[in-house]
């Protein structure tokens, strides 16, 4: 993780002024771990460019761990774009009812104009929800298991503090 001192001396984020400076942005809490998963894991599943930004936007909107939101967009990466992208297009046609095509992707205008609205509905559409069911999974499952591990750690301090006063 960076440090503030190292994030205040980068001159090209100056601009954003004390935006950068606030502590849950760079700590690892439970709230700001659990909310940088669902920002992160929601904007991954969505097909648009630029998702870092997006991930970093909401990042520090919601006051969570920008690292982490960040990376987690790296979910999507130019190798698992197009399975996910797909399963979301399928996911989008099912819930919507329509029929699932198998299409050859041509890269042109007149291309993207004719199937803007049969692919990009559904794709958006399932996207949303896929995203929406991912974030919201991940967000449950880290508040969980953190919760999980510190009660675990509070059970073990008082075993151990009872042992001591068993053995002294």
């Amino acid at each position: 993780m960076p440090t503030p001192d190292k994030i205040r001396n980068i001159k090209s984020l100056q601009f954003l002024g004390d935006i950068l400076h606030e502590p849950n942005l760079w700590h690892l809490n439970r709230h700001a771990v659990s909310k940088a998963f669902l920002i992160g894991i929601f904007c991954s599943f969505i097909p648009m460019p630029f998702q870092m930004v997006l991930a970093a936007f909401l990042a520090v909107w919601a006051n969570c761990n920008l690292p982490i939101s960040v990376a987690l967009v790296w979910i999507s990466n130019p190798l698992t774009m197009p399975p996910i992208f797909y399963f979301n297009y399928v996911v989008g046609a099912t819930l919507l009812n329509r029929p699932i095509s198998g299409y050859e992707f041509e890269l042109s205008w007149n291309w993207l104009a004719d199937k803007l609205l049969e692919v990009g509905l559904p794709l958006y559409f399932g996207s949303f929800v896929v995203a929406t069911v991912c974030a919201v999974s991940s967000y449950l499952v880290i508040q969980y298991l953190w919760k999980r591990k510190v009660r675990k750690s509070w059970f073990e301090r008082q075993q151990r503090r009872k042992q001591k006063a068993v053995g002294v």
